[in-house]
């Protein structure tokens, strides 16, 4: 049996295709170049699909089951009710990718990325061994997912990792609420360092930003901040859902001393919340930028 597993980002396409070991034998990408309709996307998506299968030497007929993970709001029946970062509202995913692939609709299955991330972590990665726990995405914005007896938990409103949206502080004088994502992405840290040196943040690179932080006071006050403030969420998780692992993927899991950095952080914390004797088992993601595809291939598996 194999399987496609497709990973729609904000900024490529990538598909895949999955033997029976469950290993990638055949992978295609293109940019999404978004925004664009959900036909012209849909369009690349079939093609990238078809291409994979071509590098594995098989042909669409050999096929079972696709797999699909994109961001935003994805329920039941497989439509994308809302994707900011794609400009999507309401795209009925599954019905368009059997069109064009081919495929019986109950071959098809569409998940939310964070959601697919987060179930290759407890089908082959590091949370193989655990029922509930919490998987964080941290890049440009903040997402997540919750997992509970290793299904993800969607909620009422399909809403249930939304992690991003936690209120994280409140400035008295700007009379405003700040989020998880305004305060603790990558991106915050960039604009942040931009403003006080007085630079447009297009001309940093992030990832120096980071490498740089203990050789650049402006750097490292904004990346400890950073750390401070996912620490803080990572506490907030814990107590709010008692997991027995908090995952952390995207961008900034690839840093060697990120985990060193967290646990710093929550050292402080646990000094001062005396209370407090449950510590996070916080973990790193183990399949990085393949993650979505294998969960998006992993989310079929489930439902049979």
């Amino acid at each position: 049996m194999y399987t496609i597993g497709i990973d729609l980002g904000g900024t490529n396409i990538v598909a895949s295709v999955v033997d029976d070991e469950y290993k990638i034998i055949g992978t295609s990408k293109t940019p999404t170049n978004s925004p664009r309709s959900a036909h012209e996307i849909f369009d690349d998506i079939a093609e990238v699909c078809e291409e994979a299968v071509k590098a594995a030497n098989l042909t669409m007929a050999d096929i079972d089951s696709v797999g699909m993970g994109t961001p935003g709001t994805v329920n039941q029946d497989g439509i994308i009710e809302f994707a900011n970062n794609l400009a999507f509202n309401n795209v009925p995913a599954r019905t368009m990718l059997a069109k064009r692939l081919n495929k019986p609709e109950e071959k098809i299955y569409i998940e939310n990325d964070a959601n697919c991330a987060a179930l290759a972590e407890v089908w082959k990665g590091v949370a193989c061994h655990e029922n509930d726990c919490c998987f964080i995405v941290s890049g440009t914005g903040i997402g997540g997912a919750v997992i509970k007896d290793r299904h993800v938990h969607h909620g009422n409103a399909l809403h249930g990792g939304e992690f991003g949206y936690m209120i994280m502080r409140y400035d008295q004088d700007e009379k405003k609420y700040y989020t998880w994502s305004d305060d603790g992405s990558t991106v915050a840290v960039t604009k942040r360092v931009a403003k006080e040196l007085d630079v447009d943040y297009h001309t940093l690179d992030g990832k120096e930003v980071f490498d740089q932080a203990d050789n650049n006071e402006v750097y490292k006050k904004y990346v400890d901040e950073y750390y401070r403030t996912l620490a803080m969420g990572i506490y907030n998780l814990q107590y709010a859902y008692d997991p027995s692992m908090i995952i952390i993927g995207g961008a900034i899991s690839s840093r060697s001393d990120l985990l060193d950095k967290v646990n710093e952080q929550l050292d402080i914390i646990f000094s001062q919340l005396t209370h407090a004797h449950v510590r996070p088992n916080i973990k790193v993601c183990q399949f990085g930028n393949d993650a979505n595809l294998i969960g998006a291939t992993y989310h079929y598996i489930q439902r049979h």
